[in-house]
């Protein structure tokens, strides 16, 4: 994936450590970088002096900073020494076209299990239940929070409407009330 304009970006690593992002013309971090590749950005990360890309580098030591100072464990201590044997073995070769194959068929499922559970909720009844309080709920908050819910493309949105102003009718009439017995 690629930033909007479908180009790569480019950041410039320093000796002093800090790194330029040349797109926006800023100093980033780390923590920067691993938004831009939650968000699907495509950089590439080049030594300032001798344009070596370290990208490589600079994702294994995100990764790093992921597993040891956020403390989240995405890689079981038994895999890393399985991954550390494979270096210098006869099949180190093939072991980056089987992770990132086996990453994208995780990703894959990830997507249809989403899928799958959107349309099971699609077709559930106990799922239509819950959509109908909903749409009584934004109704009701709409009463006494004013603009909260102004969803013209909302399935019943006449008819939401039609109940706000019934209620707004029924508070103004009871604020009457109300005022009348202060009065008394």
């Amino acid at each position: 994936m690629s930033d909007a304009k479908g180009e790569t970006v480019i950041i410039k690593k320093y000796a002093n450590r800090r790194l330029y992002n040349t797109k926006s013309s800023s100093y980033i971090t780390l923590d920067h970088l691993a938004k831009m590749t939650r968000e699907g950005v495509d950089f590439k990360v080049v030594d300032a002096k001798t344009g070596a890309d370290i990208t490589h580098q600079i994702l294994t030591q995100i990764i790093m900073e992921e597993e040891t100072v956020r403390g989240e464990q995405m890689l079981p201590v038994n895999f890393l020494r399985q991954l550390i044997g494979m270096y210098g073995n006869s099949m180190q070769g093939l072991v980056p076209h089987y992770l990132e194959a086996s990453m994208e068929q995780f990703r894959s499922n990830q997507a249809k299990l989403r899928e799958a559970f959107e349309s099971s909720l699609a077709g559930n009844p106990l799922a239509k239940l819950a959509q109908q309080n909903l749409a009584i709920f934004k109704a009701a908050a709409s009463a006494f929070v004013p603009g909260l819910t102004d969803d013209k493309n909302a399935p019943a949105a006449k008819s939401e409407s039609d109940e706000i102003a019934a209620l707004r009718k029924q508070m103004a009439e009871m604020q009457a009330k109300l005022d009348k017995l202060g009065k008394d």
